[in-house]
């Protein structure tokens, strides 16, 4: 008994012990996670996790860590963990529990929690794309087996991504070393803080030993991500906040992202400035220039953001200045991340977003940067994109060959890395082409506006017809557009077209009519004004309103006419006998007349008379099989010009 007692004081004073510890130990963890110091959170978390401890807070910040790192495999065991622990979490982990399931490729199940995501999230973009496109893994297999890829021959067992190519060079950011005897540590990634590298791109395609670019841009703090000018001597490029010695930091006491702009003094780069619409609270990076360097394209997750950080661009102006930065809007931007932004001399957009149904984390997809329409964003298929991320996404126009970095398994180092070749293209384009005339004498229209709109009446572009009367835009296939004319004494003609899904040419065609029409004795007013069928309900005779909204037409020009006369002629078609169909067009004829005189035309201004089916205008007369378009037809009204004096 005694004996016992002691035993259980023995082991009840352990175990306190032991929960004392691991509440310490959770306690460390939970600061370390806060201070972004993942690697140092998932040490300490995984050591308790082997211990058989569960608590459903550190499987979620276990989860994020791996999942903020990028290693969504090793995420997808502990958000499975949380899941197992609670099936009822925010609706943010079902979307990271989905990417990191894609990650292990069980596309079923991400699915299922895309699926779950969308019904809790509410009104979250990423749902709603999944929701509208839930054949995407058959739309991104389409898109595949495009590239031939390799590994660049120049990745270390560190970080390597964010290339641009300068003066026959691939600079890129790398965490290979800091270039000097001590190593300062980022603890988000247990890596050196990358620098800038530079690799000369050799006439087989090879690249030589990487060299560090000079200190003047390198820092003891992150740089990235440069983009250049044509010219060759201005730098934009990634930096966290730092300059001249002094370090940034935002409320909570982190250092953020910055861009940074540098120019090149006698071989040099120097003169580093930090970019006006940056920010200590917020991050600015990963930039990349519009085809004519006027407009600076970036990733940020300022004020205004749709989610964890969105795709911005800002004016250049010609004294060096900027505007105020835009966001790209909802059609690029979710509530995930759009980042990497890169624009090919073709004018295409190509970014890196996790908030697109894709492969898993993030994937490279690509849009026409055209009016900025973003009407055909198009992921662009494997083996560019992985179950893993996949970035920084560059492309010569010209060769068509490239550059971009993925964490995928297999590779030397924590991001490497790899040059490609672009096999066949991706985005299906026409033209689109059309001929302007007169309506009435078909004769050619010169110096006619034309004004392309997509499908929700957006301006796309605006142009003007040659001198043979030739217009023609660049349309993306399987869109539908309209197209309106419009010039000076003519009405504006408008007509819709749905391009086909294949590279090509579309015609459409339009006519325009003079809004100044000559009419003279023997003219069909109807004909001259448009008028439609007038209508009459079955077997009546009276002015309906629709009819007399045609009416009006003939009204208004006998009113600014006052010599003119006609003669009011109604037709029907060969159905129903000869004598009813003559009594009842008689009626009709007589009934418009009614009206136009209760309008305040004279009587002795008009004539009617009801024509029956005497005078068809094609073959369906008795007996004769017709279609309804056939017999609609011969059912018309005519009013025709006697005099004019």
């Amino acid at each position: 008994m005694k004996f016992t007692n002691i035993l259980y004081s023995i082991v009840l004073s352990f175990f306190a012990c032991a929960v004392y510890a691991q509440n310490g130990a959770v306690s460390r963890a939970d600061k370390q996670y806060d201070k972004y110091a993942y690697y140092d959170a998932i040490a300490t978390y995984e050591k308790i996790a082997e211990r058989g401890y569960k608590d459903e807070d550190m499987f979620q910040k276990l989860g994020n860590a791996y999942y903020f790192n990028a290693q969504l495999d090793k995420a997808a065991k502990w958000y499975e963990a949380l899941f197992d622990m609670n099936k009822d979490q925010e609706p943010e982990y079902y979307y990271r529990y989905s990417q990191s399931l894609k990650a292990v490729e069980d596309y079923k199940k991400a699915d299922k929690m895309l699926e779950l995501f969308n019904e809790k999230s509410g009104n979250d973009q990423r749902g709603k794309l999944f929701s509208n496109n839930r054949d995407y893994l058959a739309v991104i297999k389409a898109n595949s087996g495009r590239f031939t890829i390799e590994d660049a021959g120049i990745n270390s067992n560190y970080s390597d991504y964010g290339a641009a190519i300068y003066d026959g060079k691939l600079i890129f950011a790398s965490a290979r070393d800091t270039g000097g005897v001590s190593k300062k540590i980022f603890r988000w990634t247990n890596q050196t803080f990358t620098n800038l590298y530079s690799s000369d791109i050799n006439e087989d395609g090879t690249l030589s030993s990487p060299q560090r670019l000079a200190n003047a841009v390198n820092s003891k703090f992150h740089e990235s991500t440069p983009i250049f000018t044509k010219d060759g001597k201005t730098m934009y490029f990634t930096r966290n906040n730092y300059l001249d010695g002094k370090i940034g930091k935002d409320e909570q006491r982190v250092v953020l992202l910055k861009l940074y702009k540098s120019t090149l003094t006698d071989g040099k780069w120097s003169n580093i400035v930090a970019l006006p619409f940056n920010s200590d609270n917020y991050s600015v990076a990963h930039p990349t220039l519009s085809v004519d360097e006027k407009t600076l394209y970036f990733a940020s997750d300022m004020p205004g953001t749709f989610g964890q950080s969105d795709l911005y661009k800002v004016a250049i102006n010609a004294d060096g200045s900027y505007a105020t930065p835009v966001n790209l809007g909802a059609k690029i931007n979710t509530e995930g991340r759009e980042t990497f932004p890169f624009i090919s001399s073709d004018n295409q957009l190509y970014y890196a977003t996790d908030g697109r149904p894709g492969l898993g984390g993030l994937d490279v997809y690509v849009t026409s940067l055209k009016n900025e329409n973003f009407n055909d964003i198009q992921n662009v298929g494997s083996p560019i994109n992985s179950e893993s991320d996949d970035f920084s996404f560059l492309i010569n126009n010209e060769t068509r060959k490239g550059f971009f970095t993925s964490n995928r398994s297999g590779g030397l180092g924590y991001d490497d890395i790899y040059k490609f070749v672009e096999t066949k293209p991706l985005l299906c384009e026409q033209s689109l082409k059309g001929l302007i005339t007169d309506s009435e004498s078909n004769a050619i229209i010169g110096n006619a506006k034309v004004t392309l709109f997509d499908e929700k009446f957006a301006v796309i572009e605006e142009t003007f017809s040659n001198q043979e009367g030739m217009y023609s835009f660049s349309v993306l296939c399987a869109n539908k557009y309209y197209v309106r004319a419009d010039k000076k004494e003519y009405q504006v003609a408008e007509s819709s077209i749905v391009i086909p899904n294949e590279s090509g040419s579309s015609t459409l065609p339009l006519a325009l009519s003079k809004r100044i029409k000559q009419v003279g004795v023997g003219s069909d007013l109807a004909k001259t004004l448009e008028i439609p069928i007038i209508y009459f309900d079955l077997d009546k005779s009276f002015i309906r309103k629709d009819a007399a909204f045609e009416l009006a037409k003939v009204l208004i020009v006998m009113q600014e006419n006052p010599t003119m006369k006609i003669d009011i002629r109604s037709h029907t078609d060969s159905r129903q006998t000869k004598s009813y169909n003559e009594a009842l067009s008689d009626r009709r004829a007589k009934a418009t007349k009614a009206w136009l005189i209760k309008k305040g035309i004279a009587a002795n201004r008009l004539t009617a008379k009801g024509y029956g089916e005497s005078q068809l205008v094609n073959k369906c007369a008795d007996g004769v099989q017709c279609s309804e378009t056939e017999h609609q037809a011969n059912r018309r009204s005519e009013f025709i010009i006697v005099s004019m004096n």
